[in-house]
């Protein structure tokens, strides 16, 4: 089987579970190519741990790839049309409430340890937390396409835009540890 099929050569793609292709400039298509860029940009933040040195950056690796896989959760509910939703199936190929709870979890874990700025962040202390900024920024711009999906009506009832909100702030949080915010360990 070869990579390229020439289909997409008219500009167009197909989308999960058959139907008729959709433009490549669709905004059903930009939202999940979007969210394909915020999962290389956690690729990247992954890669710059590398093979982790201690329990912060194994915990943050760990996650990272948890939130890697979530994504193509993201990725297959959006690029889903709206005629096929019955066949998403939550957690798998369609965002659950239960991860946005989730996300809300490490969230609240994180803030304990880490030391929040109280001011503007410039991205680059640390190779890892600017690139967990990247796939924050990345994960803001998913957010801003699937708004416009959702508005014009491709997502009902969808947990998508809530969940790319807290993942963008679990991101922030996380950028933050990977940059060495720790607080002392509270007794």
């Amino acid at each position: 089987m070869r990579i390229y099929t020439r289909k997409g050569d008219t500009g167009t793609t197909g989308l999960l579970f058959g139907g008729a292709r959709v433009s490549k400039a669709d905004l059903r298509t930009d939202a999940y190519g979007t969210t394909d860029e915020a999962v290389s940009a956690l690729g990247l933040a992954r890669a710059a741990i590398g093979a982790a040195t201690d329990r912060t950056e194994a915990r943050l690796a760990e996650l990272i790839l948890r939130l890697q896989r979530e994504l193509f959760v993201v990725g297959a509910e959006l690029a889903t049309h709206l005629d096929r939703r019955e066949r998403l199936t939550d957690g798998t190929t369609r965002v659950a409430e239960a991860m946005i709870t989730a996300l809300e979890q490490e969230i609240d874990v994180l803030e304990e340890l880490v030391e929040q700025p109280k001011e503007f962040v410039l991205p680059g202390e640390s190779m890892t937390g600017a690139a967990l900024d990247l796939a924050r920024t990345t994960v803001r711009r998913a957010e801003r396409r699937t708004v416009a999906l959702a508005d014009s009506g491709g997502l009902p009832g969808s947990y998508v835009v809530p969940y790319l909100n807290r993942l963008a702030d679990l991101l922030f949080v996380m950028a933050r540890a990977a940059d060495g915010g720790f607080r002392p360990v509270r007794a």
